[in-house]
């Protein structure tokens, strides 16, 4: 397995398949998964000729389990150093969720400074602010988010099966069809991962003021989200990106869940493919 070393002595497992001299498309997983949350894009753009990498973030995955730093910038920051370790240029970012938070601090402190960022793609994303705030009175409570702190800490196994059947994909929906592989796919992944990070993750995804992020990205940014999304509502995620965003293209989509990479890949692949060959 191949992993980089960052600063403060963290191994990040990362994988990179492809040529080398082809163009990258560096993927950012959600929590609180891991890269192989990825496995259908990385397969899809690698038969298009792409490079494509994705890390697990510290904590998630095969990445060490650590106990400091999980926060967006330290997730900011692993990503740079895979992105330096390879010396990836010219490269797409495209996070989901978290990740998506993870590309826009990336691309606005790290990428876009040393010149190594294309275009970026933001996939039913938390910036610019999860939780309610006075100045952010569209904002999602802060009790849901101690709610998911509570759930976590009493039984993290069956929080990790709650999530997937409900409301990440939509399950939760009249008529909704759940597949269990899905279900069980991302429970392995969570489990992977460390209980510590992904408890402190919450207080990241959610907390993490990235308005200046967003506003500091200059490359062309592609805003995915569907109008279903039980986790992150697309008014106060998408809609406001395309606002604090230079240049930045939107797409709504009728009736996707907020893992709609996973549920909808065939749509969202389409669509992601068309924006990095404009």
């Amino acid at each position: 397995m191949s992993f980089v070393t960052t600063k403060d002595g963290v191994q990040i497992f990362y994988k990179d398949w492809g040529p080398k001299e082809a163009q990258p498309i560096v993927f950012h997983h959600g929590w609180p998964l891991s890269a192989d949350d990825w496995d259908n894009q990385m397969l899809f753009f690698l038969a298009n000729g792409f490079r494509v990498v994705a890390h697990d973030r510290r904590g998630h995955g095969r990445s060490s389990q650590v106990s400091e730093g999980h926060d967006m910038d330290h997730y900011a920051a692993d990503a740079s150093a895979v992105a330096e370790h390879l010396d990836l240029k010219n490269a797409i970012h495209v996070g989901h969720s978290t990740g998506g938070g993870q590309v826009a601090r990336y691309v606005a402190q790290f990428g876009q400074p040393q010149g190594r960022v294309a275009k970026a793609a933001l996939i039913s994303s938390v910036p610019p602010l999860m939780v309610k705030t006075p100045t952010n009175p569209g904002g999602t409570p802060v009790e849901v988010f101690d709610g998911f702190r509570t759930a976590l800490a009493a039984n993290r196994a069956q929080f990790y099966i709650d999530v997937p059947s409900g409301p990440f994909y939509g399950y939760n929906r009249p008529g909704a069809k759940p597949v269990q592989g899905i279900i069980q796919n991302w429970w392995r992944q969570g489990m992977m991962g460390s209980a510590k990070a992904h408890y402190e993750g919450i207080k990241a995804f959610s907390e993490t003021d990235q308005t200046a992020d967003l506003k500091a990205i200059t490359v062309p940014t592609l805003v995915l989200q569907g109008d279903n999304d039980q986790v992150v509502p697309y008014e106060n995620a998408a809609i406001l990106q395309d606002k604090l965003l230079a240049h930045s293209e939107l797409k709504i989509y009728k009736g996707y869940s907020h893992g709609m990479h996973t549920e909808n890949a065939d749509a969202i692949n389409a669509d992601l493919l068309a924006f990095i060959q404009k």
